[in-house]
């Protein structure tokens, strides 16, 4: 398993993997957690699949993706702003040019290899990863998110604590929380699973061209 990150101009290049995401998202999304999310025949998308985000990517060595995660400057729209702001204590995000926002993170759990010991799972802690490296990379030192008190306690137990910027607030069928997570060396450390790779999409493509 590894990395990869998807930039705007790379979109049609990967299309197939992005194909992927999407459907991955209205699997996780629509169909496990019920979630009241936008499915068409592509998948799950939204708003701010619209606004050029970067894609994180887990993908196995068979060019399947089991992990995705949306990553959008807060100084841009944001998630939590214009579609959470109840998530928020005072309604709107302090935003700093080194603060990114993170939406839209699944994984898909029910690979058969990749967990043991009650342990996180590979692909959850690979992905973690995957989002701290390219937040450090890319001058961001603070990711924002808005998640559920179930993925709150997965990030306590991967020793990747999020700092609430508001109480709990129940939407739909879950009771959603925002929250700040640091970007730096130490917290990669802590989540970063054995063997951890993470590629460029070019040294992708030269290698799915190998293959073929």
């Amino acid at each position: 398993m590894q990395i990869l990150t998807v930039s705007p101009d790379r979109y049609v290049e990967h299309s197939n993997l992005l194909k992927q995401m999407h459907r991955l998202r209205a699997t996780i999304f629509s169909e496990r957690l019920e979630w009241d999310v936008t499915i068409t025949d592509a998948g799950e998308r939204d708003e701010y699949d619209n606004l050029d985000p970067t894609y994180i990517l887990a993908v196995t060595a068979e060019a399947k993706v089991v992990g995705c995660a949306r990553l959008l400057p807060a100084l841009g729209p944001t998630m939590l702003e214009r579609t959470f702001p109840q998530l928020l204590a005072t309604g709107s995000l302090n935003v700093s040019a080194r603060m990114v926002e993170s939406s839209r993170f699944c994984v898909d759990t029910t690979l058969p290899a990749g967990r043991g010991g009650g342990q996180l799972h590979l692909a959850t802690l690979t992905m973690f990863a995957g989002i701290i490296k390219w937040s450090m990379a890319n001058g961001y030192d603070e990711i924002v998110t808005a998640t559920d008190l179930r993925f709150e306690r997965i990030l306590n137990r991967a020793g990747w604590p999020m700092k609430r910027l508001g109480d709990p607030v129940a939407i739909g069928n879950t009771v959603a929380v925002a929250g700040t997570l640091p970007a730096n060396r130490e917290s990669f450390e802590r989540v970063c699973p054995h063997g951890y790779r993470s590629i460029t999409i070019e040294d992708y493509s030269r290698q799915t061209r190998s293959a073929a």
